[in-house]
């Protein structure tokens, strides 16, 4: 019996295959040396061989020599350097190669698709296989599953059904990694019924398949659909768990996240990887679930998870948002800076907000190496959020200038620090820059504008703003202009506004209701105040909060109804607060109900004892009454308990500065020109039939040092002082932090109508607008 002598050739090619499993490229080399001298550098299929053994130890240059050398070639030989190239990236290089060949094949072709989607050319990719289907070369099922994951990340689901359409052609719809590439496809292309029915139709199924099904019910919104998938599952991989896991927590399901991996380590013995404990992080934080997230902390030094990277930053997210920042900032100090996210630096700049730790918050903002929008955004709504106005600015200013573009939040945020101060300029000036940016369109720009321009006085251009995005049917913006038109004693339009909105099947909430409430309050609608808080709490089912039930005991009490605002205040389900009571005491000193005045002024300091506006308002009930002795011995009890009234005040902003003043006030620099000026305009308009009312004076004082105190309040005297320095027939504009009283009222609309200036005053409730002898709020307020 004759002994079997394998033939030299196969020996050199298991020798090549050895030495690309030992991953000894150099050994190769040597067997190709072997080769030569053995007179074998002929053979086309050692040459193969040897180009394959070249190409995937990353000698490709070795290998393109070798192929280039060769006397004859096959197709093989063209596939193998092909595929070289396509794989290393070159993919210019494969084209090139790809052009030379004589007759390409279904590998050839398959190599410049996959080629192409590894380079992320996925539209080349697709043309490929246009050009393929064009060339009549039959596609495989590698060709077939590379140009569905081209329609897939393109969500080209046009040609991604006619890609099925030769799936069904040609039979390859039973290969199970061609189904799971239609069901990605289907998913990933906004057709969730075909990827149901191609899953459906599937005979063998593997887990890529199921899990396919539960991340499309995920992205569909369909937890329940993707939990009764992965129930109906004999066998679960750890991506199957992290489907569920992932899916809840992106769906803000945070609980069903935790309670899935708890499931997962009781019935398995899978570990978590990165995506697993990234996502029970997130869903921790976001619960606040502090000591849950310790736990699973702890798991991850036990096991020596490596913490850089997404598990890193899920776990600095979670003790910021949990209330552990300190835990976070040295994880944070520990950890190599390059491999933590933004997001990481953004939830301690969050965490140390929540605190109201700025100093903080601005040393992490500034550890930053580079600062992106989100940063930048984060550390002024921070500032904002605190009352840090200035700092807001400043830093706005400084992101301007090293070239960040602010995005929709940041414009927002600093629009509320304009509204904030009535800063019209200013605002004006986020206005224009939200333009050249294409941010004004935006929501939450525009709601901010609305807001801003509301806030300064030019209702008008608040209303332009809201015509131009209304259609977007958004309720923050609706109840934004509703409250404004309410603010600026256009009661009448903010219910039209109101009405319109539920018209056009707008959900109110319970802002919305306090908005609309004002509105019937500022012109004295009180029945249809009655109608909206039933509608609020039987048609929309809100349930009133202490803001609704001060907005009503405020109705009544404007309106007169003292006795039915006490009813009210009698049937409240819950105690009423400070701002009920306080409702209620400024209605009785207005309708001088002096007994009513004194329970709703108990009431109050019981709550509060402190409060100088319960003591001012029963003492000027009493004084509006004549009972001046009494009216004396509560500004006694208030001067023995050492309780201050709040100071009145009015301000103006000219050219970028801000000018206050007070009642008699004799400190300001133009002090003898304004006092001079206001002397002036009280004679003339008292030759225009104003008369000073002096009752609002609640001291008893001789009715000449009466008038001058009235001729001397804050309002009058910012008034002067914006007369003498701005234009003619420019609007002014004057802010005040208490309810203006009676004699200013009156006296402004006759000073309009003297200078001939639409004079806009804001005090501690709404919108005076003083033109031509008449204000907007038609003398109810």
């Amino acid at each position: 019996m004759e002994s079997y002598t394998q033939p030299l050739s196969d020996i050199y090619a298991s020798l090549l295959q050895t030495s690309l499993r030992t991953k000894n490229p150099f050994a190769g080399k040597l067997v190709h040396a072997q080769i030569i001298k053995s007179g074998l550098h002929l053979s086309v299929f050692l040459m193969n061989n040897l180009i394959n053994c070249y190409a995937k130890s990353g000698f490709l240059s070795d290998a393109h020599h070798v192929f280039d050398e060769m006397p004859s070639r096959n197709t093989t030989s063209w596939n193998t350097i092909l595929s070289a190239y396509a794989k290393q990236g070159r993919i210019d290089d494969a084209y090139c190669v790809f052009k030379e060949m004589p007759e390409p094949d279904s590998v050839s072709w398959t190599s410049m698709i996959a080629g192409y989607n590894r380079m992320g050319c996925v539209e080349n990719a697709i043309k490929m296989f246009l050009d393929m289907i064009s060339c009549h070369v039959f596609p495989t099922q590698f060709t077939i599953t590379s140009v569905l994951a081209s329609c897939a990340a393109i969500e080209s689901l046009g040609i991604g059904r006619k890609v099925h359409t030769f799936v069904v052609k040609l039979g390859l719809n039973s290969y199970v990694s061609v189904a799971n590439s239609l069901l990605n496809m289907y998913a990933k292309s906004g057709d969730p019924v075909t990827a149901k029915v191609v899953f459906d139709r599937m005979k063998l199924k593997s887990i890529t398949s199921w899990n396919a099904m539960i991340s499309l019910h995920m992205q569909s919104g369909r937890p329940d659909l993707a939990l009764a998938q992965f129930d109906q599952m004999s066998e679960r991989d750890l991506v199957s768990w992290n489907s569920m896991i992932t899916g809840y927590n992106q769906r803000g399901l945070d609980r069903e996240a935790l309670d899935i991996l708890s499931r997962m380590s009781k019935e398995t013995s899978l570990k978590p990887d990165n995506f697993t404990l990234a996502s029970v992080l997130s869903a921790c934080a976001n619960l606040e679930e502090l000591n849950l997230g310790k736990q699973i902390h702890a798991h991850v030094v036990r096991t020596e998870f490596n913490t850089f990277g997404p598990v890193g930053n899920a776990l600095i997210s979670m003790y910021s948002k949990s209330g552990g920042v300190g835990i976070a900032r040295k994880i944070l100090e520990h950890s190599v800076t390059s491999d933590l996210n933004v997001i990481a630096f953004t939830s301690i700049l969050d965490g140390y907000i929540k605190l109201g730790d700025m100093n903080s918050a601005r040393q992490i903002f500034d550890a930053l190496r580079t600062h992106d929008v989100v940063s930048w955004t984060a550390m002024i709504v921070g500032y904002v959020q605190n009352g840090f106005n200035d700092e807001a600015i400043n830093l706005f200013r400084s992101m301007i200038r090293e070239g960040t573009k602010p995005n929709s939040y940041t414009l927002a945020a600093i629009l509320s620090v304009s509204s904030s101060l009535a800063s019209l300029n200013h605002g004006e000036q986020i206005h224009a820059k939200s333009i050249r940016l294409g941010e004004v369109s935006s929501v939450s720009v525009s709601n901010g504008l609305i807001s801003m321009y509301a806030k300064s006085g030019s209702i008008d251009c608040a209303k332009r703003i809201f015509n131009l995005i209304h259609w977007k049917k958004d309720t923050v913006s609706w109840t934004s202009m509703v409250i404004a038109l309410a603010q600026h004693g256009l009661g009448e339009e903010a219910i039209e506004l109101f009405e319109k909105m539920l018209e056009f099947g707008i959900k109110p909430d319970h802002i919305t209701y306090v908005g609309v409430l004002s509105a019937c309050i500022h012109v004295g609608y009180v029945d249809q105040g009655r109608k909206y808080y039933k509608l609020m709490k039987d048609a929309h089912g809100i349930e009133p909060t202490p803001s609704h039930y001060a907005c009503m005991i405020d109705l009544f009490g404007r309106a007169g109804l003292l006795q039915e605002a006490q009813g009210f205040i009698e049937k409240m389900p819950i105690e009423p607060d400070v701002f009920v009571w306080g409702s209620l005491l400024a209605s009785c000193r207005v309708h001088k109900n002096v007994e009513l005045a004194k329970v709703a002024a108990e009431r109050l300091l019981l709550i509060d004892p402190d409060n100088s506006g319960a003591y001012s308002a029963l003492a000027n009930a009493y004084s509006a009454c004549g009972k001046w002795e009494d009216a004396a011995k509560i500004r006694k009890s208030m001067k023995d308990k050492q309780v201050k009234k709040e100071q009145g005040f009015s301000w103006v902003q000219i050219k970028g500065e801000v000018h206050v003043f007070g009642v008699e006030d004799a400190l300001h620099p133009q002090r003898d020109a304004i006092y001079r000026l206001i002397a002036k305009i009280w004679k003339e308009i008292k030759k225009m039939g104003f008369v000073p009312n002096t009752e609002a004076v609640l001291h008893d004082l001789d009715e000449e040092v009466k008038e001058q105190i009235l001729r001397h309040h804050s309002e009058k005297l910012a008034i002067a002082f914006g007369l003498l320095n701005t234009p003619e027939n420019t609007t002014l504009r004057v802010m005040k932090n208490l309810r203006v009283c009676d004699d200013c009222h009156s006296a402004i609309k006759f000073i309009s109508k003297l200078v001939g200036r639409e004079i806009i005053v804001r005090d501690a409730t709404r919108f005076h607008h003083f033109r031509s002898g008449l204000c907007s709020c038609h003398d109810y307020w």
